[in-house]
């Protein structure tokens, strides 16, 4: 019997249009189905980095990069306790799916390189236009195939033929075959129970939590693949942003001259840490919390980066006159004196008293003898009054669980066996993301490498499929 696809592709985020857009290389007839009125899901909102090693855009800047140092950085950081066949297949690709970007016209100048990491190599490839040029590329890529779109539909579960192999999928309004189908429905952010199966880190942050990922995110591919006996991977991965709670702004970076200390009143990290990191150190104290700590000429001095600075991650509430707001309704402990301020936020004061007294000393020497933070974001905690932010790990950026799958993107079971024609790829796989974002850029490599990868295989299998008697 004809099918009416070769390859359904659900989702049309990042993951999902490379999907699409392969698969239609290939020859294949493509559906693509998008919960959202438009392409671009997650990505779209994002910073719109991407994480590759040995790249033209490194090569102009004169840097010499592999993606064996990008695998090796990528696993020490991880602890070896991410797949490392799926690993090695992003260090190794992730550099011709940037190249294959730019062919569709994403825009990843040399001078926005970045340190993208803790290991000391530029590797975060930023686009122009963030997040929504990689997707307004992407879009622009599919719109120019023989690619069917459907829009506002979503994916509610499989067909199956008789002997267990995919056969299409039951949509919103009606059924719809196709031997190979790749789920790339994104991440779990929006989905509290999945989250308190999976992520229960992210749970745990009640009403602090939210996602920064479209609404429609709510982890169907994993519903769907779980349906149908697929293995689930990564459990109590993703990663979760610092936050003061002010309001629902991505608040990721906070300012550097702050100082954090735990409720023992002593300081735990430099506070320029990458973000990657320093949420998890701060999951790991008592309460899961921290507390930011400056003083009135910290507060009169502060201000958010000039608009000219196009950073997906500032935010207007680290003002002045809206710390001041904060602290007057209480948002903001504020208090005349050290100690008090300590007894007031449930901080230990002696202990507070002599961490910042220390390192007072090191801004009036210009080092820190603690943490090393860098002497340029130093600044003394000496001019009353005195305020505390509360901090907890509480924006889900991205949930890291998900669908197993092999180096070919095919969805796994729990006795290791491939789901015939099922495939899967971006945050609805599990496997590659793990307890230590590497650095910005990563979910998008991981997206744009897997899909690619996704599409490929599902058209292959399908036109394997259509010749068999």
């Amino acid at each position: 019997m004809t099918s009416d696809f070769d390859v359904i592709v659900v989702g049309g985020g990042a993951a999902g249009m490379s999907a699409a857009i392969e698969a239609a290389d290939k020859g294949a007839r493509v559906l693509l189905v998008e919960a959202r009125a438009k392409l671009g899901g997650s990505t779209s909102l994002s910073g719109g980095a991407f994480y590759a090693a040995g790249t033209s855009v490194q090569k102009e800047c004169g840097i010499t990069d592999t993606p064996d140092e990008m695998f090796r950085y990528y696993m020490v950081l991880n602890q070896y306790r991410v797949e490392p066949h799926l690993v090695r297949v992003l260090c190794d690709r992730a550099a011709d799916a940037l190249e294959w970007l730019i062919g569709f016209g994403a825009q990843f100048p040399a001078e926005r390189l970045y340190k993208s990491g803790v290991d000391g190599t530029l590797r975060g490839h930023r686009e122009v236009d963030q997040g929504a040029g990689i997707a307004a590329a992407l879009d622009a890529a599919v719109s120019r195939r023989s690619i069917d779109v459907v829009y506002k539909t979503r994916a509610r579960s499989f067909l199956l033929n008789d002997d267990g192999t995919v056969a299409g999928l039951r949509l919103d309004d009606g059924n719809v075959t196709a031997p190979a189908v790749v789920l790339a429905t994104g991440g779990f952010g929006n989905n509290q129970r999945l989250l308190t199966e999976l992520y229960p880190e992210a749970a745990r942050a009640a009403d602090w939590a939210w996602y920064i990922g479209v609404e429609e995110c709510r982890g169907d591919g994993i519903e769907m693949g779980r349906q149908i006996g697929a293995d689930i991977t990564g459990h109590g991965r993703g990663l979760l942003l610092l936050t003061p709670g002010f309001a629902h702004d991505v608040e990721s970076y906070q300012p550097s001259w702050l100082v954090y200390v735990s409720r023992l009143g002593r300081r735990f990290i430099d506070e320029t840490t990458e973000y990657a990191v320093v949420s998890g150190v701060v999951n790991a104290l008592p309460n899961s919390e921290c507390f930011a700590i400056f003083d009135e000429a910290g507060r009169l001095a502060a201000k958010p980066p000039p608009p000219t600075v196009k950073n997906p991650f500032s935010n207007p509430q680290w003002e002045a006159d809206r710390l001041k707001q904060l602290a007057d309704t209480g948002r903001i402990v504020r208090a005349e004196t050290i100690e008090l301020l300590g007894e007031r936020a449930g901080v230990e004061p002696g202990a507070l008293r002599a961490t910042l007294e220390r390192y007072n000393a090191d801004c009036d020497r210009g080092e820190d003898t603690m943490f090393f933070k860098p002497a340029a974001h130093l600044r003394k905690i000496s001019r009353g009054p005195f305020y505390a932010v509360r901090l907890r790990p509480a924006i889900v950026a991205l949930t890291s669980a998900g669908l197993r799958i092999d180096e070919k993107t095919r969805v796994l079971t729990r006795q290791n066996r491939p789901i015939p024609g099922l495939y899967a790829a971006g945050e609805t796989t599990g496997g590659v993301l793990g307890e230590r974002y590497i650095g910005g850029g990563n979910s998008i490599a991981n997206a744009v490498v897997f899909g690619r990868i996704a599409g490929v295989e599902a058209s292959d299998y399908a036109s394997t499929a259509s010749r068999a008697p």
